[in-house]
């Protein structure tokens, strides 16, 4: 029989799930399925297709976060479409949030175009800093989602570096997604990125991968359950460790879970079958969580 994660010893460090990967269950029900697999908190989307509608989060959200912290667990931050502070709903969403003692919100979304990148670095930056000063009337921090792509602000971490500085790190820094990272730099790279976050380094989302030739026989990352993939878990946790990381810790779940990996509303697999899978990598991480001292 397989032990439940919520039987496992628990480590220092909250892990939170991903609330796209449950976007199956709403309100109660997923406060308690995150609680039966055995996580210590929720990151809420609030989104289009999310959790909370972004036009909603000043009814909606309250009342499901009243529902997860009635299952025990908490809610240290959401998950936004966020670009910057003329995203519609963007005040209701950061006002709504921090009211209810959530500081933490994920944002991100800058794409580059055909101009010359120094100059489109040197426009993305009074763009945060107007963000900033919205987070500064909330005492709330965004935190800019790092992912793998070409044409991606963010996806080499250094140009966030370059365009964050002499912007306060409490009120806009980074979410290391080291997967994300290390299909980016996958010897040194994602380790030179981490490293440059410094004090921006707010948020660390948790998945794996490996390198895999699709059907055309192009080489592709293939997400793979946490411990089967490429990312050097044990190492970057022993970085984070060394690090003065206090920030929310999600996890994620890309590889294919039934449609529960890509945020469907209904799955195609059992729901027994997803949790399983969850907290078999949910027992992965604690596992490493506490051999890393976190």
């Amino acid at each position: 029989m397989l032990a439940s994660a919520a039987d496992q010893p628990r480590s220092a460090a909250k892990v939170a799930i991903f609330s796209k990967h449950l976007q199956f269950l709403q309100g109660e029900a997923l406060a308690r399925g995150a609680a039966e697999i055995g996580y210590d908190a929720i990151d809420i989307t609030v989104r289009k297709g999310g959790h909370v509608e972004p036009e909603k989060v000043r009814q909606d959200l309250p009342a499901l976060v009243r529902s997860i912290r009635a299952q025990g667990l908490e809610v240290p931050m959401i998950t936004t479409d966020i670009v910057d502070a003329e995203t519609p709903f963007a005040e209701d969403m950061v006002a709504t949030a921090a009211g209810l003692g959530i500081q933490h919100y994920r944002f991100g979304g800058f794409k580059y175009t055909a101009e010359p990148y120094p100059r489109q670095l040197a426009a993305f930056r009074p763009r945060l800093a107007k963000l900033a000063t919205l987070n500064a009337k909330y005492r709330a921090c965004a935190m800019y989602h790092t992912h793998s792509g070409a044409g991606l602000v963010g996806a080499s971490i250094w140009d966030l570096h370059i365009i964050m500085q002499d912007i306060d790190p409490a009120q806009v820094g980074v979410n290391f997604d080291v997967a994300h990272a290390t299909i980016e730099g996958g010897v040194g790279g994602w380790i030179n990125s981490f490293k440059i976050t410094g004090d921006y380094l707010r948020g660390i989302a948790v998945k794996d991968f490996q390198w895999a030739k699709d059907a055309r026989g192009s080489w592709q990352p293939q997400w793979r359950p946490l411990g089967e993939g490429m990312v050097h878990l044990a190492q970057f946790l022993q970085m984070v460790k060394a690090s003065a990381f206090h920030g929310p810790l999600q996890q994620h779940f890309e590889y294919a879970l039934g449609g529960a990996n890509d945020g469907k509303a209904t799955i195609t697999i059992p729901q027994s079958e997803v949790f399983a899978a969850m907290k078999r990598d949910l027992t992965t991480l604690r596992g490493q969580l506490a051999q890393a001292g976190l």
